[in-house]
């Protein structure tokens, strides 16, 4: 399961080194376990962490509660992920490969966290995919200054295709390797950049 160094933090405070050790060993089996399982109790994933109980129910009061604290720990993946790859300074084709290969990383290794934050009414959770959609368009406007994209694609649509490409890639995909998503962040590019067809359709003029 890969994930970006972000730091837990409670209360605003980061955590000291142990209690973070342990956070994280109990957010990662709780994304293992619930991922195979949705319906599993805190019990199973204290056993796949390798912790005691109690040492989970400390953490998180309730089920519930672990729930939501996975749900913002991989939405926080989510944005460093973009964070980390987008880059003004590069070619947007560069930012393009760098981008889809870290959140198809995320989505994959935290798919039972990313579907629901996907619904989340959360306000932290929905700042962040609001922002995150923001760099997209951003990032798709500089493809389309630079001729990366054609001048007359509709950013607004060409963003909408490419999320639904990770998202279509992201659940075939319960698991897979970094050549793997190597080999999927090239179809999903490839796909959007150059789609099925030969050349382009204009049924208007018949050309």
């Amino acid at each position: 399961m890969t994930e970006q160094r972000t730091p837990l933090r409670t209360g605003g405070k980061p955590l000291r080194a142990d209690t973070e050790r342990t956070i994280r060993l109990i957010l990662q089996a709780a994304e293992r376990v619930l991922s195979a399982d949705p319906t599993a109790t805190m019990e199973q994933i204290a056993e796949a962490a390798g912790v005691a109980r109690t040492t989970v129910h400390r953490r998180f009061a309730t089920r519930e509660t672990l729930i939501d604290a996975l749900t913002q720990w991989a939405t926080e993946q989510f944005a460093a992920a973009v964070d980390n790859a987008a880059s003004d300074a590069a070619p947007p084709l560069v930012v393009l490969y760098r981008v889809t290969t870290d959140v198809l990383r995320v989505k994959i290794g935290w798919g039972f966290a990313m579907t629901r934050a996907a619904t989340s009414a959360h306000p932290e959770i929905a700042q962040v995919h609001a922002d995150v959609l923001a760099k997209c368009d951003r990032l798709f406007r500089r493809a389309q200054d630079t001729g990366l994209l054609r001048p007359d694609v509709d950013i607004a649509w060409a963003r909408r295709c490419y999320y639904a490409l990770i998202h279509e890639v992201t659940h075939a995909h319960d698991e897979a390797t970094d050549a793997d998503v190597d080999a999927l962040t090239a179809l999903i590019i490839d796909t959007l950049l150059h789609g099925f067809g030969t050349t382009p359709a204009h049924p208007a003029t018949g050309s």
